[in-house]
């Protein structure tokens, strides 16, 4: 067994949501991954969709019988002391007793005072299949116990004490008339986990209230006047709510801008680097730092005004820079790109 120490802690992510091509539905989640000699667990796996147990919208004790199950103390259903590492992030998985979707799981044991992680596979069973769905470049890892039970137990309450707070979920304010749009949106975004409300009057509403916002949507009927009351409101409360403004009367687009604004991953650990669209429209460009799953579509709306959104490339991109080549008649006229990975969204205008 390995004898080599790395650290372990525990870093904020997040499972972008969005509404997908074919009109289907993917759940925004933010948890906590496990960050192994300072780099995220989760980015090693390519092309992996999936959340950690340490999911934030748990309920408090539920969130706590996963931290007790890592650290392990809690019974696990599944044989040969093996824990869930990552699950669907689309419903329960393993961790709920389900073996529908599978999960990666692992050995999670002491050995003296050390923790220790090994054996990582894909299990759809109570028992995995080592050969076929094994990681074999996954781990083992050592622990130190003492650095891995003090990363895990702050997330519990000490005796007598409540919880500690954990960050709350995301939340979008939408700015305009209660139309047809800005409603739709906040459908879907609810829809997908994101709490979303719509005011014509932010510039009277509590500091405390504003700060509650990670994305601030600015409709389309909004003028140069109010948007400017609005950011100095919202300066003035302190928040650090992203603006973005509707660029087209499109739903998924709508929901990949405020996923984007979302993201507060530092960009060291970003994979997802870069979208633009290049020679008259052609072709997409697509940097990533790490492998992982891309997913390209195309959003406009047609000569009848009608939203049109169409899936154009899925498939693991190696770190680099990448020329994809696009349908012309999926970017005619005024049309917009959007790149998602398991973790990211970004928007790129189709330029001419």
């Amino acid at each position: 067994m390995t004898s080599q120490y790395v650290t372990f802690g525990l870093v904020p992510a997040m499972r972008a949501g969005g509404v997908l091509a074919d009109g289907a539905y993917q759940a925004h989640r933010d948890f906590l991954d496990f960050a192994v000699d300072g780099s995220p667990l989760l980015v090693r796996l390519a092309d992996l969709d999936a959340v950690s147990p340490l999911a934030l919208d748990l309920g408090p004790s539920d969130f706590a019988e996963q931290v007790r199950t890592l650290l392990p103390e809690a019974e696990t259903p599944l044989e040969g002391s093996r824990r869930v590492i990552y699950g669907c992030p689309e419903c329960a998985g393993l961790a709920g007793g389900g073996y529908a979707c599978g999960a990666v799981t692992a050995v999670i044991e002491r050995d003296g005072p050390d923790v220790v992680w090994r054996d990582f596979g894909r299990q759809t069973g109570r028992t995995p299949d080592a050969e076929r769905d094994g990681y074999h470049d996954i781990g083992p890892y050592r622990f130190r116990g003492e650095e891995y039970r003090a990363a895990l137990e702050r997330l519990l309450p000490a005796d007598g004490a409540p919880a500690p707070e954990l960050p709350a979920g995301p939340r979008a304010l939408l700015i305009g008339p209660r139309a047809a749009l800005l409603a739709r949106l906040a459908a879907a975004l609810r829809r997908i986990g994101i709490s979303a409300e719509i005011t014509l009057d932010a510039v009277h509403a509590h500091a405390d209230e504003l700060r509650k916002y990670g994305v601030v949507v600015f409709g389309r009927t909004i003028g140069p006047d109010e948007r400017d009351a609005v950011l100095g409101a919202l300066a003035a409360a302190r928040s650090e709510a992203v603006c973005v403004t509707v660029l087209a009367p499109i739903v998924p687009l709508l929901v990949a801008q405020v996923e984007q604004a979302l993201d507060r991953t530092p960009d060291h650990r970003r994979r997802l680097l870069r979208l633009t669209a290049v020679a008259g429209g052609a072709e997409a460009e697509v940097e990533v730092a790490s492998a992982c799953r891309v997913r390209l579509a195309a959003h406009r709306l047609d000569r009848l005004s009608r939203p049109r959104t169409r899936a154009l490339f899925d498939a693991v991109l190696a770190p680099g820079t990448h020329r994809i080549p696009l349908e012309t008649r999926a970017v005619r006229g005024r049309s917009f790109l959007t790149a998602h990975t398991s973790e990211a969204v970004l928007v790129a205008p189709v330029t001419r």
